[in-house]
């Protein structure tokens, strides 16, 4: 049973990591193409990504987790497990503002792809608050990974 937990919170923190930095390249590459119609592609693409796999994934990773700490006889008050568990909040409390603004990047791109007119200045804007916020999340996931893989000995309290 250990090894089926672990396995799945490994593939489900792969998903989040890969799937995260992949949206993000994805996501740059068309913004700079600065083609209303590419980036509602590419946007609407990413939105359904992160729906399917991300959201799974942010679902998953907090209950296998749980159990694995459990079967291993880990409390969650761990040093590095609390301080895992709160980097996934921070992670969260960025990730869930990226969700809602690619939507709204997707919308204004297809807006002005179907009016044929240019990006508007609104869609720059919450193009660098999207941008701007992947950075501590992507951070914080790598953390993650770390303190997953060396288990530092953290007194918090």
């Amino acid at each position: 049973m250990v090894d089926l937990l672990r396995l799945v919170h490994v593939l489900g923190a792969t998903v989040l990591f890969g799937t995260g930095l992949g949206i993000a390249f994805f996501m740059v590459v068309a913004h700079r193409s600065f083609r209303p119609d590419l980036i509602a592609h590419v946007a609407g693409t990413v939105v359904i990504a992160d729906t399917i796999f991300t959201a799974t994934a942010v679902i998953l990773q907090p209950i296998t987790g749980a159990l694995l700490a459990h079967q291993l006889g880990w409390p969650l008050s761990e040093g590095w497990i609390a301080l895992s568990l709160a980097l996934y909040v921070v992670t969260g409390l960025f990730w869930l503002p990226v969700v809602v603004i690619q939507i709204r990047l997707r919308d204004l791109a297809r807006e002005s792809a179907a009016t044929g007119s240019p990006l508007p200045a609104r869609y720059f804007r919450l193009y660098g608050i999207w941008f701007a916020f992947g950075w501590p999340a992507f951070a914080s996931v790598l953390a993650i990974f770390w303190l997953m893989l060396t288990k530092p000995s953290i007194v918090l309290f």
